[in-house]
């Protein structure tokens, strides 16, 4: 009996180790956040740790229940734009019950302007990047948290997002406006959350606002922080691969 309970238990062990998690990475909207080319630099990574990634280019399948209840996150890369009533429905329905969803930049948090319940569920929205294109520090603030553990302060050439906030995100970096850009002197010292996560219903959501074009991924704290919170958000042990030494 404690042979053939023993081999039941091993069956079941090595069931539970081949279910592979799965991603749908959808991208689309203005171009000029170059969402393919960023799909093409975060796909294969995900293929790397052994998921199952669904790319698609239409919203159209967030529309499918049963498709939707079967991913464990969700990228979005779509900036602008506009998402349906049943498309928006489909996606909202899907991580109230746990599909989590990770992003970046436009591509996440500056989507679907119009639509309130999206930005509640991000945490977040685009409003400005004074003076574009500028050269801006990012700060690690939260030294314990896996996500941002290790890594150091960093400086960016790219956009210096504005945004507005919940105040319930757990905010990992931040970055401080100078004010000397944009013609908006009045923003200086103003500190602004870089990177967070949050939950929503049941899922983990996570959020970096770098990441303006795909070259910016070959900056290794850029691409590290995304990588070390989508692991995060799917609840996988999260794993470095860069910690600036």
């Amino acid at each position: 009996m404690a042979v053939k309970k023993k081999a039941v238990a091993k069956k079941k062990a090595v069931t539970k180790k081949a279910v592979r998690k799965s991603v749908l990475v959808v991208w689309g909207g203005w171009s000029g956040h170059e969402p393919k080319e960023c799909a093409d630099v975060v796909v294969p990574w995900l293929k790397s740790k052994g998921f199952r990634v669904v790319v698609t280019d239409s919203m159209d399948i967030y529309t499918n229940k049963r498709r939707m209840r079967a991913f464990d996150l969700v990228v979005p890369i779509w900036t602008m734009g506009e998402i349906t009533g049943p498309q928006w429905q489909g996606l909202n329905d899907a991580v109230l019950n746990g599909t989590n969803v990770a992003g970046w930049h436009g591509g996440m948090c500056d989507a679907f302007r119009n639509n309130t319940g999206y930005q509640f569920m991000t945490g977040g929205q685009w409003v400005d990047h004074p003076g574009g294109i500028i050269r801006y520090k990012v700060n690690v603030t939260n030294q314990k948290d896996p996500i941002t553990k290790g890594l150091k302060d960093f400086w960016m050439k790219s956009e210096q997002y504005y945004m507005h906030t919940d105040p319930g995100n757990e905010v990992l970096a931040t970055t401080t406006f100078s004010g000397r850009h944009g013609n908006s002197p009045w923003i200086k010292g103003t500190v602004m959350p870089v990177v967070w996560k949050r939950t929503y219903g049941s899922a983990r959501i996570f959020y970096s606002s770098l990441g303006h074009v795909a070259s910016e991924f070959k900056v290794p704290e850029v691409f590290e922080i995304l990588k070390r919170g989508i692991l995060w958000a799917m609840r996988e042990k999260v794993v470095s691969e860069y910690t600036g030494k």
